[in-house]
């Protein structure tokens, strides 16, 4: 009987234990063997390393020198997403080697991608094997090939100094704009024509020049300069050979502290004149010459930065309680005809004024710009309104439609047209902007 018992122990023993041994010794055999896709990668990480440490080892740098020798276990995680039964094994194993801590941690890391994101792992592999290279590879690189050169103590290089002069540029806060055109129209009737007129020919010019200031620190200073020059001749006119359609020369300044993202403390000036004799046909009276009349007016209130439309519709609208009009006349016999006392040249007030100053661009060849001009003492009042509408048919040819119209009640009342006034004109020409 202890004879049968110890037969039993001993098969019992055997039957538990083969199959761990056989689980470890297969993983230990495909441990050690690669596939032909492998081999090309150790070959080429080898060859790879050769070429850095050569790299390295021209410059001198001792520091940089590192002896690294690719190893095949850390082939998978540089290929592609696969399945390798052999991780399986070894992590599911019954006994593992736990001396071996580097292929336990590449283990774990491959494990963790397999159950934690299957969807990434594109092949298997018996698969790899099967579409690996065509060529076997014939000659094994080792080690002690790689030695190709010898470490080279460093040397110091001594770096060229050279003279360099330092140049310091202040940044440039200011930015200039402007644009000019210059139009025409010709207008012929014959003497017999059946509704009457006359042959004419006129032409306006026009500049605006910008010149602003901003620190990007809260301050700015806008300079903005208009000229505008209208001229045309008459055959009925037997005492002026030109008169003047359009005569304007207009200064803006603003100067601006922020207060919020859109919105200034703004102090505004704003001067106007003329350059020649204003004359009506058949008339030798002048009825407005260059400071008859002269308007300034100062005020101090809030700029407000419009900025609608993905840009379009661009400008500032200020918005001033306080402002201060100074107008002076030279020609002491137009004094009445500009709200002055007779015999005056100047007249002061204080009230309100408000001005919008916007150019809403519709698109690439239609622009309109506009100007709304408010100022009131609260006894008389001046509106002006100035609309011009451009049509850009390339970069030098445009068309304008300027439509003006104007009140004010501090000037001799017309029996026709009140206290309002009206202007308009339509040309083609020349314009360029930059």
């Amino acid at each position: 009987m202890k004879i049968y018992r110890k037969i039993f122990i001993l098969v019992l023993t055997f039957c538990i234990t083969a199959p761990t041994a056989a689980q470890n010794m297969k993983t230990l055999n495909h441990s050690t063997q690669y596939s032909a896709f492998t081999d090309k990668y150790i070959d080429s990480m080898e060859a790879a390393k050769s070429d850095f440490d050569y790299s390295l080892s021209q410059y001198g740098n001792d520091s940089l020198y590192i002896s690294f020798y690719p190893k095949a276990s850390y082939a998978p995680l540089f290929l592609p997403p696969t399945f390798y039964k052999g991780i399986s094994h070894r992590t599911l194993a019954l006994r593992s080697n736990k001396n071996d801590q580097h292929n336990e941690a590449l283990d774990n890391v491959m494990m963790s991608l397999y159950l934690k994101r299957p969807d990434l792992i594109g092949t298997t592999e018996s698969r790899l094997d099967i579409i690996g290279p065509t060529l076997e590879v014939k000659h094994r690189i080792t080690p002690d090939e790689q030695q190709l050169t010898k470490h080279i103590s460093p040397r110091a290089i001594e770096p060229e100094i050279e003279d360099f002069g330092i140049s310091i540029y202040k940044p440039n806060f200011w930015s200039y704009n402007g644009d000019y055109y210059m139009q025409f129209l010709q207008n012929y009737v014959s003497d017999n024509w059946y509704k009457g007129g006359e042959s004419n020919y006129s032409m306006v010019g026009a500049a605006t020049l910008q010149a602003n200031y901003n620190n990007k620190q809260k301050i700015k200073w806008e300079n903005k300069l208009e000229i505008k020059l209208g001229l045309q001749t008459s055959q009925s006119d037997s005492l002026h050979t030109l008169k003047t359609t359009e005569d304007l020369l207009r200064y803006t300044g603003k100067y601006g502290l922020q207060a919020t993202k859109k919105w200034y403390y703004t102090v505004q000036l704003l001067a106007y004149t003329q350059f020649m004799r204003g004359y009506k046909n058949n008339d030798s009276f002048t009825y407005s010459d260059f400071a008859s009349p002269l308007n300034l007016n100062l005020s101090l209130g809030m700029d407000y930065n419009v900025d609608w439309f993905g840009k379009r519709l661009t400008g500032t609208v200020h918005l001033a309680p306080a402002a201060y009009n100074f107008k002076y006349v030279s020609r002491l016999a137009l004094s009445t005809r500009y709200g002055l006392k007779e015999g005056s040249h100047t007249l002061h007030d204080l009230g309100s004024e408000c001005t919008l100053d916007l150019s809403w661009k519709f698109s690439d060849m239609i622009k309109w710009k506009t100007r709304l001009y408010g100022y009131t003492t609260y006894k008389r009042t001046e509106i002006e309104w100035e609309n011009t509408i451009t049509f850009q048919f390339n970069r030098y040819i445009s068309s304008n439609i300027f439509i003006y119209p104007r009140f004010d009640d501090g000037t001799k009342r017309d029996s026709k047209y009140n206290y309002w006034q009206y202007k308009e004109y339509a040309s083609i020409g020349f314009s360029y902007s930059f």
